[in-house]
């Protein structure tokens, strides 16, 4: 082999692989084609998942998660796969509001339902199930592992990549609506009700090679929720 042949193949093996393709959101009549199944029933408790102090109620890697002023922090230095901290109990249906910040990096945070945990290699902590995806609104299917159709609620943008955002999710049946500071954000329904699993809830440390660190706090859930409806949501005029 040319020493330019060997460095042109050494250029092509260092780059990065391409952008994977946009996820085309659902149209309104393409979701309300999905039919709804019922919420389950079961007795609606309010629950605080994090103590403000310790990871007690909480399973994952010690090496990438603390307690930081009040939050749990994932953060990592180097290269790490995606990784979840995991609540001990299981849940179905659930109403969940949380806070989270991305304090160093780029990167995404999110929260992982109606899956199992897995384990991928020297990776104790991985997933196989749904995510939605904050700040930026979105969803992944780490079963199928790509980006989930969703409705899209609003146009507006209403996070920032280094600022708090205020998470709640409504999780019933199999409807998901998501809402963001206030606002509605994104709805998405599983076509195949025989993928929801009882499971965990799980905090994401995403994949990523270099510096990052991202919080959550403000950790409550609502089993069985009591309303049918998001209520973060800001008065609109």
């Amino acid at each position: 082999m040319s020493v330019a042949a060997g460095l042109l193949w050494s250029q092509q093996a260092a780059a990065p692989p391409p952008p994977r393709p946009p996820t085309v959101p659902f149209t309104a009549a393409e979701l309300q084609a999905i039919p709804l199944v019922p919420p389950r029933t079961g007795v609606s408790v309010t629950k605080t998942l994090f103590d403000g102090k310790t990871l007690n109620g909480w399973n994952g890697s010690a090496g990438w998660w603390s307690v930081k002023d009040g939050a749990i922090a994932g953060k990592s230095d180097g290269r790490v796969p995606t990784s979840f901290l995991y609540t001990n109990d299981n849940y179905s249906d659930f109403r969940l509001t949380l806070s989270s910040k991305m304090v160093e990096s780029e990167n995404h945070a999110g929260v992982c339902f109606w899956g199992e945990v897995v384990v991928e290699g020297d990776n104790k902590w991985g997933t196989r199930g749904p995510l939605v995806i904050f700040p930026s609104p979105s969803m992944w299917d780490y079963i199928e592992g790509k980006g989930l159709r969703v409705f899209k609620a609003t146009t507006e943008k209403v996070t920032s990549q280094h600022e708090w955002v205020k998470v709640e999710i409504l999780a019933q049946g199999n409807r998901v609506r998501t809402a963001f500071n206030g606002v509605e954000v994104m709805e998405w329904r599983e076509p195949d009700p025989n993928r929801i699993k009882v499971g965990p809830i799980g905090v994401q440390l995403h994949g990523f090679n270099g510096p990052q660190e991202v919080l959550y706090k403000d950790i409550v859930v609502e089993t069985f929720p009591k309303e049918d409806r998001l209520i973060t949501l800001n008065a609109r005029p």
